[in-house]
């Protein structure tokens, strides 16, 4: 055997050390790498390398050989360097500054850079995306990126595919997008951009797919597809566009077009019939007039119609079922009229249908009958009347929505002997009877609705056992009887028997992931169970109307999700626990019409869900998603849950919140109660409350001026207690305030007028029955508003009047002549009596010469 030659083993290993490092990626992009890898761990302490798609990143081996890093070339190249970096879901927590990315900026030759679904926040780094000029993929969506697009990721010459969808930037889209010659793909979806769509983006002639859907755009936009003949897919929905021109010519190839929830209020643009080869026409949620333009019998292609919800008039065109490759026809929500004499002889095989509020009388319509694919079908709001037909039953549907209609007669079996039932939908009919025991064999049932009928008996178990239910809604019927028992781990989060007569003590076996619990209007009686703090998930409770009693327990505050606590109108006494106080995420709270007692709780500032406004949505979603529109879009069609509205005393009448804008109204009421001393000052720190009802209690003392800080307020009612002194000035502050009841107390003073109190109700019985107040609003003066009394002139000694010396030349010959007559009527100058005596007779007087 030959031995091998030591210099042939010399030159090979030679070749294998000198030459392996030019099988690597340079040095330099390596170091890149890695301290972005030290970045990641100094700054997130949750980081788990060990785990992390970035474990194989060390420097013991080539940049190329790791895990989420692409290079030029073949492994056997003896140049590489590094092109791709796909850095899914790196680090969700905490967010990091997009300055994380500074170490990548230097490998220059970097062609594809996927971000996305990182929690990177603060501005997109315009220098150092400048530096990238090969770069033809970028995707940063799914971050926290804000503020404007730099214009620097418009000067990428060669660009192709662009996403930012899904961040927080802002701003209008610049008309710099038009210098991207070579763009293909561009997604700006679910951000805050506004003002106007540019014309730019309308010139790009190899652009395939434009998504700018779920932003603030408005005004008017002209769309050329004319000039865009590669454009395939056309997204614009959830923005405010108030019109859409389309200049269309026999060039243009799109397919999906997508101007859904706008503010769009013109009709159905006839150019859309000039589009040869659109299959997903998507127009729903808008104001649309008119009726259906005949023009879209030329769409031969069409598969996907959506028209529903919008203000369409006219008849329903029986040319819509001629198109062969038809599956999604929605036309439900407009004011479209369904003929029954046209007789509709289908050539499509639909998959989908939603005729809801479409004017159908009788029957069900039999044609339905031969779409034998329909697996979602929607026709609610109607007058369909009489039984479930036969053929019915046999459709295998997955998703049936039936509800406010005029069906009568039990529910047949069979309509749960398959199992591809999801969602049924029965709710505002006149059905009766109880429900089929076999209603469980539906193993495949995720929402259930029955809300508003005439069922009558028990909950059959076999319910209960159903493994992917949901959404459970048993309300407004005539259920009695044992109360279901629900296991611990079923999936069960909504959960309505609210109005039927179940009686005894509350129930406590509910499922853990109970997030909605309405039992008002039963008969249940005792205190509340202990077992409800089981519940960790529970955000809206509902007990009232029913005959509980006993004292609110301190326990309630261990269920720490709760947002909505409805006790109203039972038999609860003693004292509010100032435990409750501390729920901080409690948006509302109705304890009245009970008998409780004591002092209002003056601690107040941990109810955080009063004081500052939840713009997040309660995890009670009134929508969920059931599969998409078409292959090509991302939004999902979405079913509306029919969640009952929560009832309360609003604006002094009972009314319904509608529980999809629940997490809009943050009220506390205490009404109708025993409640007595002054009204804590700390009320006044809720600014988020919109309503606040302490009426009809014993409440004493002067109202709060911290009430002038109830920013957010539109009713106060404070009527029908002993409050005195005057009404504060501070109120004139609330702009939102439209109620202001203080009817049936002692104040006193002037009535506030200034402000919003002087634009608001003037109701002069919200006023009434306090003896001493005054004011514009109740037709009362207050006393310094009444005119001075004249008072008599001051004398002057040093000057005297004219008319004096008249009294003197005329007063005293008169006086005169007065007292002589007075004197003369009394007797003064009356003749003696003659005397006995003669009289001699009287001599002449002689005259002495």
């Amino acid at each position: 055997m030959a031995r091998p030659c030591p210099l042939l083993a010399f030159c090979g290993l030679f070749f294998f050390f000198f030459f392996l490092p030019c099988l690597s990626c340079p040095e330099h992009q390596k170091q890149a790498l890695l301290q972005f890898k030290s970045s990641i761990l100094a700054i997130t302490s949750s980081f788990n390398s060990s785990n992390s798609l970035l474990q194989s990143w060390n420097s013991n081996s080539s940049c190329c050989r790791w895990d989420e890093v692409e290079c030029s070339g073949t492994p056997n190249s003896t140049s590489r360097t590094v092109i791709g970096l796909q850095l899914i879901e790196l680090f969700t927590k905490p967010p990091v500054s997009s300055t994380i990315l500074a170490p990548i900026f230097h490998i220059r030759s970097l062609e594809r850079l996927e971000i996305p679904e990182n929690n990177i926040q603060s501005e997109i780094p315009a220098v150092g995306f400048a530096n990238l000029s090969n770069l033809v993929d970028l995707d940063l969506s799914w971050n926290n990126f804000s503020g404007s697009v730099p214009p620097q990721l418009f000067h990428l010459p060669l660009l192709q595919y662009l996403f930012l969808d899904d961040n927080s930037l802002s701003g209008k889209v610049p008309e710099e997008i038009g210098n991207l010659s070579r763009l293909q793909q561009l997604s700006l979806s679910g951000n805050n951009f506004s003002g106007s769509i540019p014309p730019q983006l309308f010139h790009l002639p190899l652009l395939k797919y434009l998504y700018l859907d779920d932003n603030s755009l408005s005004g008017k936009v002209l769309v050329e597809i004319g000039n865009l003949s590669s454009l395939r897919t056309l997204s614009l929905s959830g923005n405010r566009l108030s019109g859409v021109l389309l200049s269309v010519s026999s060039k243009g190839g799109l397919e999906v077009l997508d101007l859904s929830d706008n503010d769009l209020s013109t009709e159905v643009p006839t150019e859309i019939g000039n589009l040869p080869n659109i299959s997903t026409l998507v127009l729903s949620n808008n104001r649309l007039t008119g009726g259906i333009p005949s023009s879209m019998q030329k769409l031969s292609k069409l598969e996907k119609l959506y028209l529903q919800n919008n203000l369409l008039t006219g008849e329903i065109p029986s040319w819509l079922f001629d198109f062969k490759g038809l599956e999604s026809l929605y036309l439900g929500g407009n004011r479209l009229i369904w003929n029954d004499s046209v007789k509709i002889a289908p050539n499509s095989r639909l998959r989908r249908l939603s005729l809801k509020s479409c004017g159908l009388v009788g029957e069900i319509p039999k044609w339905i009958s031969t779409q034998t694919n329909l697996y979602f079908l929607d026709l609610s709001k109607n007058n369909l009347q009489g039984a479930f037909p036969r053929w019915f039953l046999e459709m295998r549907l997955e998703y049936l929505f039936l509800s406010s209609n005029e069906f009568t007669g039990s529910l047949p079996p069979g309509l749960f002997s398959g199992a591809s039932l999801g969602v049924l939908a029965l709710s505002r009919n006149n059905l009766s009877g109880e429900l089929p025991k076999n209603i469980g064999d539906a193993t495949y049932l995720e929402i259930l609705t029955l809300s508003e009928n005439n069922f009558s008996g028990p909950i059959p178990q076999s319910l209960i056992k159903v493994p992917y239910l949901q959404f459970l809604d048993l309300s407004r019927n005539r259920f009695f009887g044992p109360f279901p028992v629900f296991y611990p781990e079923s999936q069960l989060s909504y959960i309505d028997f609210s109005s039927n007569d179940f009686s005894g003590e509350v129930p406590t076996t509910f499922p853990k992931q109970t997030i909605y619990l309405a039992l008002g209007g039963n008969k249940f009686s005792g205190g509340l169970p202990l077992n409800l703090t089981n519940l960790s998930n529970l955000e809206r409770l509902e007990l009232q109307d029913n005959n509980l009693t006993g004292e609110l327990p301190n326990f309630l505050s261990q269920i720490s999700t709760l947002q909505v606590l409805n006790l109203r109108n039972n038999s609860f006494q003693g004292l509010i626990p100032e435990s409750i106080f501390n729920l901080s995420n409690l948006r509302i709270l109705d304890v009245s019409s009970n008998n409780l007692t004591g002092e209002i709780p003056k601690e107040s500032r941990n109810l955080v869900g009063m004081i500052r406004a939840q713009n997040s949505p309660s995890s009670i979603l009134s929508t969920i998603f059931i599969g998409f529109i078409g292959d090509s879009l991302s939004q999902k069609l979405t079913i509306p849950l029919e969640i009952e509205d929560l009832m309360v005393n609003w604006k002094n009448s009972k009314q319904g919140i509608p529980s999809d804008n629940l997490n809009m109204y943050t009220l506390l009421d205490l009404s109708n109660n025993q409640l007595f001393g002054q009204i804590p000052a700390s009320l006044g720190a809720l600014k988020a409350l919109k309503l606040l009802n302490i009426s009809c209690n014993k409440l004493s003392g002067k109202i709060p001026t911290s009430f002038g800080d109830l920013e957010n307020i539109e009713s106060l009612d404070l009527s029908h207690n002993k409050l005195s002194g005057s009404i504060p000035q501070t109120l004139t502050k609330l702009q939102q305030l439209t109620i202001l009841d203080v009817s049936n107390n002692q104040l006193t003073g002037r009535i506030p007028d200034g402000g919003q109190m002087g634009t608001m109700v003037l109701d002069p019985n919200y006023y009434a029955n306090n003896s001493e107040l005054c004011g514009m609003q109740i037709h009362v003066s207050c006393p310094e508003d009444e005119p001075p009394r004249p008072t008599k002139p001051p004398e002057n000694d040093n000057k005297e009047p004219w008319f004096l010396w008249e009294a003197v030349w005329i007063g005293y010959p008169v006086g005169l002549l007065l007292a002589i007559g007075i004197i003369f009527l009394t007797g003064y100058f009356t003749l003696p009596p003659p005397s006995n005596r003669r009289h001699r007779p009287q001599r002449p007087i002689r005259r002495w010469n």
